[in-house]
């Protein structure tokens, strides 16, 4: 079981807006939002035929949530690049998934205020299951065009190497 240090100097949980994603070992660019790391177990009841009327519970199979990944349309196609090792148009009859290198390991590094790495964690085995490149066009408005991906995942887990940051203080001069 991971021993978490608490930083007694610290009451104020951390900002949901600092964070960056990191895959085949450098950052992406421009990541906006990410969704929720969530897992969910199956229930499972049972009863002996002695028992009360009432049902014990069991841990079935776990699953781990679509992780969907938004980003502002540029030239950089890296989110592109990696939705087209499932599927490319044009690729030939039977040739659409690349099963070579379609599945990558993705780091989630999430930062305290100061800018500091606080929290990180390892996405495993993840792939592309839905790409949107381009979001609806509307001449009258005013917002930006953004991308979205959905990632497939087998897990995640915390990477209990990085330790809570001692956050800096800063004086202040009268």
């Amino acid at each position: 079981m991971p021993q978490f240090v608490v930083n007694a100097q610290r009451f104020d949980p951390y900002k949901n807006f600092k964070f960056r994603i990191k895959w085949d070992g450098k950052y992406v660019a421009g990541i906006s939002k990410v969704s929720a790391l969530k897992r969910t177990t199956e229930v499972v009841k049972h009863r002996e035929g002695g028992d009360p009327s009432t049902s014990r519970k069991s841990p079935g199979r776990t699953d781990f949530s679509p992780i969907t990944m938004e980003r502002g349309v540029t030239h950089d196609g890296d989110f592109e690049a990696w939705a087209a090792k499932v599927w490319q148009i044009g690729a030939g009859l039977g040739a659409e998934v690349s099963l070579a290198d379609f599945r990558k390991d993705l780091i989630l590094d999430f930062f305290n205020e100061a800018g500091q790495l606080a929290i990180s964690y390892k996405i495993l085995r993840a792939w592309v299951s839905e790409y949107q490149s381009m979001p609806d066009l509307d001449s009258n408005a005013n917002a930006v065009a953004i991308q979205h991906l959905v990632l497939e995942n087998e897990g995640w887990e915390r990477d209990t190497s990085v330790k809570e940051p001692t956050e800096p203080s800063f004086s202040i001069r009268g």
